[in-house]
């Protein structure tokens, strides 16, 4: 699980970095607010733990970014402040939880395995997106509306599989080929257009309306316009 904690607060951030690498997560830190959205921009992560009060930009603005960027990654906001006005002002920026300082470690890793839940596919396994629907169980896709399905590889299904848990959002060669092959992977951006090619043939071997769009010099996108 890849996680980007944003904290100023030098201790904190290694304390809370220590912690989370215990608990199997694999962590970036960024010390200011600029850095901080960037790097949630540029990466795949699968959450984002962000405090408030930071040099650069705060908590807020960057969570408001994101969201109006399209970023759908789960974001847990920290903060000193209580004030009832202040989580509600965090959530409506875009946050979908919200702790504040001073906190048990086990109430932050409980409220990211709930973050983490959001995520899970439906309680018959499957991924939805426009006229597709994923098994997770079988690994196969199935387009709704002609009720045709075919079973799709392991790098074909981790691609569908990353974009409907994105959906909506653009996504780049690069956190393509860093959410499928890996961070320490050897594959080329050439294995990634390979590999997307697949995965439209197999689209539209079942009839789906769904498809990947490609936006030039910008990423992908999953569509489906006329569902």
């Amino acid at each position: 699980m890849k996680l980007l904690l944003v904290e100023d607060e030098k201790r904190m951030a290694q304390a809370l970095s220590e912690l989370l690498r215990q608990e199997r997560y694999e962590v970036d830190t960024c010390g200011d607010g600029l850095s901080g959205l960037a790097a949630a921009k540029e990466h795949p992560y699968d959450l984002i733990v962000l405090d408030v009060m930071l040099p650069g930009m705060n908590g807020f603005d960057i969570a408001k970014a994101l969201r109006q960027g399209g970023c759908r990654t789960p974001i847990l906001m920290l903060t000193a402040k209580s004030e009832l006005e202040d989580t509600v002002r965090g959530l409506d920026s875009g946050a979908d939880d919200y702790l504040t300082k001073p906190f048990m470690a086990e109430e932050l890793f409980a409220r990211l395995r709930a973050l983490c839940r959001r995520n899970l596919p439906s309680d018959d396994g499957t991924l939805s997106f426009g006229d597709i629907a994923l098994d997770t169980h079988t690994a196969s896709l199935l387009c709704t509306a002609t009720d045709r399905s075919v079973r799709l590889s392991e790098k074909e299904y981790r691609i569908l599989q990353y974009f409907i848990a994105n959906q909506r959002q653009i996504l780049t060669r690069e956190q393509l080929a860093v959410k499928v092959w890996g961070f320490d992977s050897d594959a080329e951006y050439n294995n990634v257009e390979v590999y997307l090619s697949f995965t439209r043939k197999k689209l539209a071997f079942v009839g789906a309306k769904t498809t990947i769009k490609a936006l030039r010099g910008i990423g992908y996108e999953l569509r489906c316009e006329d569902v």
